[in-house]
């Protein structure tokens, strides 16, 4: 929007909000485009396994040959992000990524791809998600200020949500329609556009922030940002283990009990279709919604998570299935944008990374132990047994969570001055520093 020209007549369709500067407008666009084609990918990269031989149990090698680096590198991605310009770790992070999955294209379309170089490059995918990852928390609310923030980050999260959706959707179609290779080729370019888009980013307006003393002093910095907060460890522990046993329970149950008691294959794609398209509406509904006590709101919503796994113990039918999928995906979909307004509300800045770090390493280390003891949970109980006991263990500990004090009582504020990490050349009688806060 040009100073001085607020009341001239719109010319060419409608202009964006007056909180969606040029920073956000980039960032927000760059992450459509990774989760639009990232998603294809992950069907795609499952596809090339099999075309090149592989079965079940590759797939399920070259998915933990991702996970793996993932794992490793999460804390010292975090670390980095916090001594380099995030934006610049994030654009390095999308070329390894670019890189990775060209390679991966070029050998599938050729015929050539052998398993153990398709685990490498997927390690390597991995290993690039552990850097961008936590960089690129907190970004998007660093560049609003803190009236608008919450609007923002969830109309950022309703368009990541939707190009996963609509990604992995058409990436089915195109892989069966011109083969796996094309569908990664398309998420390489992806990340070269997501990467030269993250690299425009002007963040000439962010303070410098000191260098710690090395690596390891700021890794044992930000574990004492983390310990130092009961509501912060509380809520990483209590999402180790529901991320975990969701994972379980739509993994490895789900599939299975859609084979023998749902339909097959396609009721169950129906029912994970509605858990996606639960998080748009979710992040539609905080779009206008602003609960004063963040973090209490948010973790009551956890309790719906709890649903799935009882609806595939019970077994219900796809119709109520794919309602109770529908919800647990609005419900995540609020404690997410809440759990990020917290993180950034009260986190120091030259910290941030380090903490999502641990935030990151807390919310998947235990997903492969989990899967892989699905099967003999299985074994030892019985399937419905073990899906209840998913169910119970995020039942228990979200009330366990609720108990903390600074869980139920931290409360959204807005920032007095808040750090809009914008371009310097702002004119002080502009719009958008006068814009009253949404109602």
């Amino acid at each position: 929007m040009t100073p001085g020209h607020e009341g001239a007549p719109s010319r060419a369709g409608p202009r964006r909000p007056s909180w969606a500067g040029r920073n956000y407008t980039l960032l927000t666009t760059a992450a459509v485009v990774t989760g639009f084609g990232s998603s294809g990918a992950l069907i795609a990269s499952a596809f090339a396994v099999l075309e090149a031989g592989g079965d079940g149990t590759d797939v399920g090698l070259i998915a933990a040959s991702r996970t793996v680096p993932l794992v490793l590198f999460l804390l010292i991605g975090g670390a980095i992000a916090d001594r380099l310009p995030r934006h610049r770790v994030m654009v390095a992070a999308n070329a390894l990524n670019c890189l990775s999955q060209g390679v991966f294209a070029v050998l599938v379309i050729s015929g050539n791809a052998r398993l153990w170089q398709m685990a490498v490059l997927s390690a390597m995918g991995g290993a690039g998600q552990a850097f961008f990852g936590p960089a690129s928390e907190g970004m998007v609310l660093a560049t609003v200020g803190g009236e608008q923030s919450s609007r923002a980050f969830a109309v950022f999260r309703m368009g990541m949500n939707g190009a996963q959706i609509g990604g992995a959707a058409l990436g089915g179609a195109l892989v069966a329609a011109f083969g796996a290779g094309w569908v990664l080729a398309v998420d390489a370019a992806a990340f070269a556009l997501a990467g030269s888009l993250r690299g425009l980013l002007d963040l000439s307006g962010m303070p410098e922030r000191a260098r710690g003393a090395g690596l390891l002093a700021d890794l044992r910095d930000g574990w004492r940002e983390v310990t130092g907060r009961p509501w912060l460890w509380s809520v990483i522990v209590q999402f180790a283990v529901v991320n975990a046993v969701v994972a379980a329970a739509e993994a490895v149950y789900g599939p299975l009990v859609a084979e023998e008691h749902l339909g097959g294959a396609g009721p169950w794609g129906m029912a994970l279709g509605a858990f996606g398209a639960g998080t748009v509406c979710g992040a539609l509904l905080m779009t206008r919604w602003q609960p004063r006590r963040i973090l209490f709101a948010g973790v009551l919503c956890v309790f719906p998570l709890a649903l799935p796994s009882a609806a595939l113990a019970v077994p219900v039918t796809p119709g109520p299935l794919t309602v109770v999928m529908f919800g647990s995906g609005l419900a995540v979909e609020v404690f997410a944008m809440t759990w990020m307004t917290a993180l950034h509300q009260e986190v120091p800045e030259e910290k941030f990374s380090r903490v999502s770090a641990y935030d990151w390493l807390g919310s998947v280390a235990m997903i492969p132990v989990a899967t892989a003891l699905a099967g003999p949970a299985e074994a030892l109980t019985g399937r419905s047994a073990a899906l209840w006991g998913c169910s119970a263990l995020i039942v228990l500990l979200t009330a366990a969570v609720l108990c903390v004090p600074g869980v139920r009582n931290l409360e959204r504020r807005t920032p007095a001055a808040p750090l809009v990490v914008q371009p310097v050349r702002k004119d002080p009688a502009s719009p958008e520093d006068a814009a009253p806060s949404p109602s």
